[in-house]
């Protein structure tokens, strides 16, 4: 099968999947490079899935412990990072209106800090703030109130301490979050899905990242579903399955495919169309999230991720920082005994939010770039320059000391997000959805969105509930903690 292309991904973006990429292992050469299309040795497991964290009589409080631990990947030992022991961490499942309270300890050899990925809560305070940092040995009491109206879905917590946020994450630290529905799916079962990567150095560490590797965007040569190999998921013909998938990579793009399965999409990241949509694959961008219905057909299924084109660097280059393009087993699904009765109908969706006649209170474009010449750092506690590289968003990299966009707390505003990179980027606002006004006939909601290379993609922003300030970045890590990263404040 070809890889896609950065137009279909865009298009794809629009009907309920978000681009694009390949490997970044190995990327000075082609020897030595594993070939991933086959499940590893020690994989093939019986699928498992995170221990779960649940609210009760609308409130949930919780310790979560940062700190390096052992783990068993692919049938070798490795010293990872991560929340409470786990590969990924608990899953929280929370209801709109909850309370959470989260006391997180930090026991890293480093500050970190939490970020509670999509979630419509406040920035400020010990809310989703990104400016708190939190030293080695010290805890930080979190809690973020959802509104009654939060929308349900499928969200994610990790690091977000800038110039580490990268490390961090490949080294572990991630968990899922779900906000339940009013009225429950009818399924035989529901499956959390954190996919994610790795590679381990000779020690069992994660590897560092090579300057190569960072300025394209990190890729492990491994890939886990649940911190596993390849797992195995067995299951009878007719059953209904829902999976909640997690793109938790640092920077890998995951095309996915259950080829001979019936897949209905019913939303990426927080947006849900009013009907399932029947989909072949799901395309998403590091940190995008799908919610997909999987019903079940005799036979035996391969889950993998497929290779898309999302540009590289060899304009930049002469010919250097090509992502490689391999094909990735994710798992196999078996699918054999006695066939099930079918489940009733899903139950109605309110048709999505549409902001097309909305007052737009500002129009604003914002340049996302990576050029040579300048520095990488720019920023305070970065990681430094990459061999004079330069990644800004109109012109500037980050700096916590500076506010880039200043908007008016609840109006709408219209953005043109443009790329001149010869990369995609998948740009992420915190706090704030975006509705996507290009390339589909129904409203398309997001809070990661892929920009092509050498594009532009227009949203639309409600600044609603909230004030403060927080940050919209480039979502491969790597390139945030190099600069790609801006202040909004709204007041």
């Amino acid at each position: 099968m070809k890889p896609i292309t950065r137009r279909e991904a865009l298009l794809l973006g629009g009907l309920g999947a978000a681009s694009i990429i390949g490997g970044t292992a190995g990327l000075l050469g082609s020897g030595g490079i594993p070939d991933l299309s086959v499940p590893r040795r020690g994989g093939g497991g019986a699928f498992a899935q995170p221990p779960v964290q649940a609210s009760s009589g609308g409130v949930l409080n919780m310790t979560v412990t940062a700190a390096p631990a052992m783990a068993q990947i692919g049938g070798r030992r490795a010293a990872m990072w991560m929340y409470d022991g786990g590969l990924p961490g608990p899953t929280w499942r929370i209801r709109p209106g909850d309370l959470v309270r989260v006391l997180l300890r930090n026991r890293l050899p480093q500050p970190t800090n939490l970020h509670v990925h999509g979630l419509h809560v406040s920035p400020e305070g010990n809310s989703d703030n990104m400016f708190v940092t939190i030293q080695p040995g010290s805890s930080f009491q979190y809690e973020y109130r959802l509104p009654a109206d939060h929308p349900p879905g499928v969200y994610w917590y990790h690091p977000h301490h800038h110039g580490m946020v990268a490390h961090q994450v490949f080294a572990g630290l991630y968990g899922a979050i779900i906000v339940e529905y009013p009225k429950p799916i009818p399924v035989a079962r529901e499956r959390v899905l954190v996919l994610s990567d790795i590679t381990l150095d000779a020690a069992g560490q994660p590897a560092a990242a090579t300057a190569m590797e960072r300025m394209i965007g990190r890729e492990g040569d491994t890939v886990l579903v649940n911190g596993q190999l390849a797992p195995r998921m067995v299951v009878r013909p007719g059953e209904r399955e829902r999976w909640r998938i997690v793109n938790a990579c640092t920077a890998r793009y995951l095309r996915l495919r259950l080829d001979g399965q019936q897949l209905q999409l019913l939303g990426i990241d927080s947006g849900r169309s009013a009907h399932p949509a029947e989909v072949s694959e799901v395309v998403l961008a590091p940190g995008n999230r799908a919610d997909l219905l999987v019903t079940a057909t005799t036979g035996t299924s391969t889950l993998r991720t497929l290779p898309v084109n999302r540009g590289g660097m060899s304009g930049m280059m002469s010919g250097a920082g090509q992502p490689n393009q391999q094909a990735v087993t994710l798992g196999t699904f078996i699918v054999a005994g006695a066939t099930v009765a079918g489940l009733p109908a899903l139950p109605p969706h309110p048709k999505p939010r549409d902001l097309s006649t909305a007052t737009i209170a500002a129009r604003r474009q914002l340049t996302f770039a990576m050029g040579m010449g300048g520095t990488a750092g720019g920023m305070r506690g970065g990681m430094g320059g990459m061999g004079g590289m330069s990644f800004t968003i109109d012109g500037r990299p980050f700096d916590p000391a500076r506010i880039d966009t200043n908007v008016t707390a609840g109006t709408v505003e219209e953005w043109i997000l443009t790329n001149t990179s010869p990369m995609d980027h998948p740009i992420h606002l915190h706090v704030w959805p975006m509705q996507v006004m290009d390339g589909s006939a129904q409203p398309v909601w997001r809070d990661v969105v892929n920009v092509p290379a050498r594009s532009s993609v227009r949203v639309r922003i409600p600044f609603e509930d909230f004030s403060g300030r927080t940050v919209y970045h480039c979502h491969i890590l790597d390139h945030e903690d190099a600069g790609m990263m801006a202040i909004v404040s709204a007041a």
